[in-house]
């Protein structure tokens, strides 16, 4: 179960890590406990799988990445598993999960993958199709993003 102190720790742990030489110990400061308290508590929460990660929140355009499609798959219940796993590794993948499939909308595997430019996106897909033997699939270009946020709990 986590306190009000933990929530305070999440909420700073959402936003931008300060640009400091020890930035724990400046969020640490922001919440009111020492810095050692500050990794013990989130090392806690880490073990309790209450936080999963740390992560970057990467801005695909000004690190380069021009281009980016989610590339939705038809893959059998009985290989998503073992497909899902290799079309994680792809180092262009950003996001692969796997959703239930509609009546007129069959794909149920998904994968976000990042280059510069449409042309690096679909050979990333080719090479993904040639690797898993999945041959069902399509391309899904953004057009404008409306939103782009990290979700925000406490």
């Amino acid at each position: 179960m986590i306190d009000e102190t933990d929530k305070k720790i999440i909420a700073l742990a959402q936003k931008d890590i300060p640009l400091e030489a020890s930035p724990y110990a400046v969020m640490a400061g922001q919440v009111g406990i020492s810095e050692q308290e500050f990794l013990k508590r989130v090392q806690s929460m880490i073990d309790q799988g209450i936080i999963r990660r740390f992560g970057a929140t990467l801005w695909h355009q000004e690190a380069g990445f021009n281009s980016n499609a989610m590339v939705a798959w038809v893959v059998s219940d009985q290989k998503v598993e073992d497909i899902g796993e290799i079309m994680a590794g792809f180092h262009e993948v950003t996001h692969c999960y796997q959703r239930n499939p509609q009546k007129d909308w069959r794909f149920n595997l998904y994968t976000m993958v990042h280059g510069d430019t449409r042309d690096d996106c679909y050979k990333t897909a080719e090479r993904m199709s040639e690797k898993t033997g999945i041959r069902e699939y399509t391309i899904l270009f953004s057009t404008k993003e409306f939103k782009k946020t990290s979700m925000e709990y406490f």
